[in-house]
């Protein structure tokens, strides 16, 4: 069995919502080990809104807040719509078979959202570290790593959040679908690996079904393939008349061909006649592109020496411009030189004066932050007073529930020794065997030591509250040391920034110096620099002009040369086309072309006559290889039509395997066989708490209209005042909220009892709502009784209802807490 023995130990919560609505504090801290010790029944109390049901869902190690999740697991929840702050936290430390545990939820809303999840074990020397599983599943801050780590331990959340955490406005079970309540109880029976099994079977179905898909894809192949070789032994049918159509079309090509090369021939012996007026032809062409040539040559160089000529003066032009911009660009440079000078001497008073103050203020900067020192310790011993105050409040309380609990115990005492003087017997001689009288003479000497508890605890509360008076003196006392801390800081950190301010000024004493030398620098270069405007005049040197002067006269020569060239051009073509016209008429090349392509175009045909006789040949001897594929195909047919058989019988199989292990099979089976055992549990716990009225059972089939039986759930309920029996459905409102209760908590005794699972804490949030002050006060006794039954630790419930929280043994009120925020003063 597995004995999820979890104890609450401490959980902080910072940044949520509901704690800041409900209390007005960023954070709470709750110590469960000082809050509930020894306690079974812990009441949850405080008005609504006071963040109840905030504390309660995250008093578990899962990543959800069930009563906000608006559907069961993954995607059903999200803590950024319960957090405000950048950086919000949920710190829960537990127990668990004596482990201390450590679940950290880091939750960042702002940005791109992120949400951290740790999960640590605290180690023998007291310090914590990540949690690993066997599988080596390190919780290493990711939520999937995080959630593995605490199912590994604690269980799945679905029977945690069903058997033993009731929810606020959590689904009742008689609410289930039939196929949602079967997947929940095979769940809680821990029929996993049957399920896991018909998953399996299912699987293996459909790969089977997969397996025969292919199969008849391959059959509908090889049909395919049977088809196109009947079309090919079809279309070989007349292959022999083929072969002597192509044999005679042959004969016609070869006939063909040999007028075109002799056609080819005779154009090739007239162009042999028309070379040597060719060539002196192309000879007059070639001394005539010469001559152009010649002439491109001369214009092109004469053009490159026109550019060279331009460029150089470009160049001239842009040295005069540059050297001018260079002249004012210094001047520029030395003007803004001395205007910076001027203004660092302007500053010089200043230093001197910071200079002199500079010592005395860091020597108040130093007496300020010694002072600012001695306000924050008088503030850390406040805020240690207030701590102390608030742990004597919570004595005083303690002391005053243990005098109570004292109280209860004297007058039941005094009231068994009043029966003395009632016993009939008293004075007779039964009176040494009468039962009654000896308790009350038992009562008579317990009496002394009742009282002396009494005194002791008025003794230990006097004691307490003088305390709580010194202390609470104290913090008036420091009460005005955040206000005192706040103006201090503020002077030590005005003094720091004028102490700055000076050593600043103090550092340019050196820059004074050497500002004034460096004036009288750029001063004299000034004065030896000439104006440029005057100078402009002049900036073009003599070399410059007679450079110029000589770059125009040789563009000028250029163009005279141009002219002169293109004249000689033109008369050396002149007599060349005059030559030219006295050729006769050249050979048209054309001619002997068409006669090449004549040529051309019969070889090609007589090869294509040549290929479709030997094409023709070889159809006749692929006859006799298509009916040997004909007969080969067949056999392979035939072999996957049995194999497709023999397929189709095992997917049925395996199919009716995995019906057998679903919901509606064996799992079926199953809840059947429990469903008497948790009726007997529920009426158990209905006996115990309500009377003998209502008495439940499970039904897990029912009737169609035709009076066929079919898969079904509902919880039918016998009422023994009116003899009906009814689904819990048709119930009312408060009927059907014990009978749920007493469903599910007889749910969580019956995993105890079969030894699947076992939880020690119980969790309900305001699950009385709707019953009336007895049934309230019959629903607290119905988990005292579950809590003897199932042999739990502890449970934690939150109720608005007076009579449930005065039957708890120990109060967590929320109420107390915001008093307690409230009373601390603002800083």
């Amino acid at each position: 069995m597995e004995n999820f023995a979890m104890q609450l130990l401490s959980l902080t919560l910072k940044g949520f919502r509901g704690i800041r609505d409900g209390l007005g504090l960023d954070a709470l801290t709750l110590d469960f080990e000082a809050l509930c010790d020894g306690a079974e029944l812990v009441a949850i109390v405080g008005a609504n809104g006071r963040g109840k049901t905030t504390v309660l869902d995250n008093m578990h190690p899962y990543l959800t807040m069930p009563s906000r999740a608006s559907a069961a697991g993954a995607g059903g929840f999200s803590y950024y719509d319960h957090v405000y702050l950048p950086e919000n936290e949920k710190d829960l430390v537990w127990a668990l078979e004596g482990q201390s545990y450590r679940s950290q939820i880091v939750i960042r809303p702002n940005g791109r959202r992120r949400t951290e999840a740790f999960l640590f074990a605290l180690s023998d020397a007291g310090a914590w570290h990540p949690v690993t599983l066997e599988d080596g599943t390190v919780s290493d801050g990711k939520v999937d790593t995080y959630t593995r780590c605490v199912e590994h331990l604690c269980g799945s959340a679905d029977t945690f959040f069903t058997s033993v955490f009731g929810a606020q406005c959590k689904r009742q079970l008689s609410d289930y679908r039939n196929a949602e309540i079967k997947t929940l109880l095979a769940d809680l029976l821990g029929q996993e690996h049957i399920r896991e099994l018909g998953r399996k079977a299912g699987e293996t179905a459909k790969l089977l079904k997969t397996g025969l898909v292919a199969l008849r894809q391959e059959a509908s192949a090889l049909e395919a393939e049977g088809e196109r070789l009947a079309r090919a032994r079809v279309d070989a049918a007349d292959a022999p008349a083929r072969a002597a159509r192509t044999q005679a079309a042959a004969a016609a090509a070869a006939s063909a061909l040999e007028e075109a090369r002799q056609a080819h021939a005779r154009a090739a012996a007239q162009g042999e006649q028309a070379r040597e007026a060719d060539a002196r032809r192309g000879q007059l062409l070639q001394e005539r592109e010469a001559a152009q040539g010649a002439g491109r040559v001369v214009l092109q160089d004469l053009a490159g020496r026109e550019q060279d000529a331009r460029q150089r003066l470009d160049r001239l032009t842009r040295r005069v411009v540059q050297r001018r911009a260079q002249a004012l660009q210094r001047r520029e440079r030395l003007e803004n030189v001395r205007s910076r000078c001027h203004a660092l001497l302007e500053q010089e008073h200043l230093v001197h004066n910071a200079l002199r103050r500079l010592p005395l203020a860091e020597q108040l900067l130093e007496l300020r932050t010694e002072r600012a020192r001695h306000r924050r310790d008088q503030v850390a011993e406040w805020e240690q007073a207030k701590g102390q105050l608030r742990i004597l409040v919570q004595r005083v309380q303690g002391i005053e529930r243990e005098a109570g609990q004292a109280v209860l115990q004297a007058q039941a005492l005094r009231r068994r020794l009043g029966l003395t003087a009632e016993v009939p017997c008293a004075g007779m001689p039964l009176q040494g065997v009468c039962q009654l009288l000896a308790d009350a003479r038992e009562a008579q000497a317990l009496i002394p030591s009742a009282d002396a508890v009494l005194r002791r605890l008025g003794d230990e509360k006097a004691e307490v509250e003088r305390e709580g008076r010194s202390v609470k003196a104290r913090v008036q006392s420091l009460s005005a040391a955040s206000g005192q801390l706040e103006a201090a800081e503020h002077r030590q950190e005005r003094a720091r920034s004028r102490a700055s301010r000076l050593a600043l000024l103090a550092a340019k004493a050196e820059e004074i110096q050497v500002a004034r030398q460096r004036l009288t620098e750029v001063q004299a270069e000034l004065d030896g620099l000439g104006d440029p405007e005057r100078d402009d005049s002049s900036a073009e040197a003599v070399g410059e002009r007679e450079e110029r002067d000589a770059i125009t006269a040789a563009m000028q020569a250029i163009d005279a040369r141009r002219t002169q060239q293109s004249d000689l051009l033109k008369q050396a073509l002149a007599r060349l086309d005059a030559v030219l016209s006295t050729l006769p008429e050249p050979f048209d090349p054309q001619q002997l072309v068409i006669a090449e392509s004549a040529r051309d175009r019969a070889i090609a045909a007589h090869g294509n006559a040549q290929r479709s006789h030997v094409d023709a040949l070889k159809e006749l001897e692929s006859l006799a290889a298509l009916r040997q594929q004909l007969d080969a195909l067949a056999q392979r047919q035939a072999a996957a039509r049995r194999r497709a058989l023999r397929i189709e019988s095992a997917m049925g199989d395996w199919t009716l395997l995995a019906r057998c292990m679903s919901n509606d099979g064996l799992i079926a089976l199953a809840i059947d066989d429990a469903g008497p055992a948790l009726s007997g549990l529920a009426n158990d716990l209905l006996l115990a708490c309500y009377g003998p009225r209502f008495t439940v059972s499970i039904l897990t089939q029912g009737e169609t209209a035709k009076g066929e039986k079919r898969e079904d759930f509902d919880i039918l309920v016998h009422d023994a005042d009116s003899g009906e029996s009814k689904s819990v459905r048709l119930m009312s409102g408060g009927e059907r909220v014990w009978i749920n209760e007493c469903l599910v908590r007889a749910v969580a005794l019956y995993l105890a009892q079969a030894g699947e699972r076992r939880y020690e804490t119980l969790f309900s949030d305001e699950a009385d709502g709707a019953l009336d002050p007895d049934r309230k006060r019959m629903f607290g006794a119905m988990k005292r009784e579950v809590l003897r039954l199932g042999g739990y630790h502890r449970e934690f419930f939150v109720s608005q209802t007076t009579e449930l929280a005065g039957m708890a043994d120990a109060v967590i009120d929320l109420e107390a807490l915001r008093v307690d925020a409230d009373a601390v003063p603002m800083e």
